[in-house]
C-alpha cells in the first residue's frame, strides 16, 4: 500500500487535534461525566492547577473573552470551576478548580498519557518523540520571536 502525500502542516495540526479532542471528549463520557460538553475541553485544557484569569484563559484558547465567559460560567455552575479573588491584585478574579474540577483534569491527564501512548505505539516511540520534540522546538522558537518583535528588535 503506498503511504499517502503530506497534508500542508495546518491541515495535519487541525485534523490531529480534532482528533485528539474527540477522543479525550469521549473518555471524559467513557468515565461518566455527561454533564460536560466538548467545548469545555478548552477550559480544562488553558487552566493553570492553581487558577487562571478569564482572560489567559481565553487567551490560551485561543477564544474570545465572552465565549470563555459563557464555557467557565457553565462549569462553575456544574461544581468543576470557582471564581475567588487573585491574590496578586484584588480587583482581579482567579477562575480555580473546586474538587470536583481537579478530580475531572486529573483523569484527562491521565486520558492523555494513554493516548499519547496509544500515538507512539501506533508510530514507534523514536519517532514520537521526536515528533514532540520538534512540536516544542516550534513552539519555543516562535515564542523567542514574539518576545523580541514585541520589544521592537
Amino acid at each position: 500500500m503506498k503511504a499517502s502525500s503530506p497534508l500542508p502542516i495546518g491541515q495535519l495540526l487541525g485534523r490531529m487535534l480534532r482528533s485528539f479532542r474527540r477522543d479525550l471528549y469521549r473518555r471524559a463520557q467513557d468515565a461518566g461525566y455527561h454533564d460536560i460538553r466538548e467545548a469545555h475541553l478548552q477550559v480544562f485544557g488553558a487552566i493553570d492547577w492553581g487558577g487562571t484569569r478569564l482572560t489567559e484563559l481565553a487567551a490560551r484558547a485561543n477564544m474570545t473573552r465572552p465565549s470563555m465567559i459563557e464555557l467557565v460560567d457553565e462549569l462553575q455552575d456544574m461544581g468543576y470551576l470557582e471564581r475567588r479573588p487573585d491574590p496578586s491584585d484584588g480587583r482581579a478574579k482567579l477562575i480555580r478548580l473546586t474538587h470536583k474540577g481537579r478530580r475531572i483534569l486529573a483523569e484527562a491527564l491521565r486520558a492523555v498519557e494513554d493516548i499519547e501512548r496509544g500515538y507512539a505505539e501506533a508510530v514507534g516511540a523514536e519517532h514520537f518523540d521526536a515528533f514532540v520534540a520538534t512540536l516544542q522546538a516550534l513552539l519555543d522558537a516562535q515564542s523567542e520571536d514574539w518576545r523580541s518583535s514585541a520589544k521592537g528588535d
